[in-house]
């Protein structure tokens, strides 16, 4: 396995795990709901744990960092090709709640869903490039 492909599924892991905590914790409140602090511990426990999770792949293979061809670059812009699409929905999503006037918790939320789902397509592309073919 790649590192490349490592690194698709530690980020599909954390993007799983980490978005899932966030909303069980958020949608088990009773309105008025506290979403910001929760959101920023997510987005911050994200962010550290792909990190984490990337570092330790590198430990595990040394020999494998740094060592990417052409099928990895065209497998990385594949998925974020794929990635951006659904961004994008998310992001007119939020604009059209903005324009409807929806209260900013559920702007927010669509917002983080949006990239959410971007980097969870991302990765299952990425993913299943490296697994069937690309």
């Amino acid at each position: 396995m790649s590192f490349q492909e490592k690194r698709a599924w530690v980020y599909a892991v954390v993007t799983l795990v980490v978005p899932a905590a966030y909303f069980v914790t958020v949608l088990g409140q009773e309105p008025p709901v506290a979403y910001v602090a929760p959101m920023l511990i997510a987005i911050g426990a994200g962010i550290a744990a792909n990190i984490l999770g990337v570092i330790g792949s590198a430990i595990s293979a040394p020999e494998h960092v740094g060592l990417n061809d052409e099928r990895d670059k065209s497998i990385d812009q594949y998925g974020k090709r794929a990635g951006y699409g659904v961004l994008a929905i998310g992001a007119v999503a939020a604009l059209a709640l903005t324009l409807a006037r929806f209260e900013h918790f559920w702007i927010a939320n669509a917002l983080y869903l949006g990239f959410v789902l971007d980097g969870l397509t991302t990765s299952v592309v990425k993913i299943v490039a490296y697994r069937r073919g690309f």
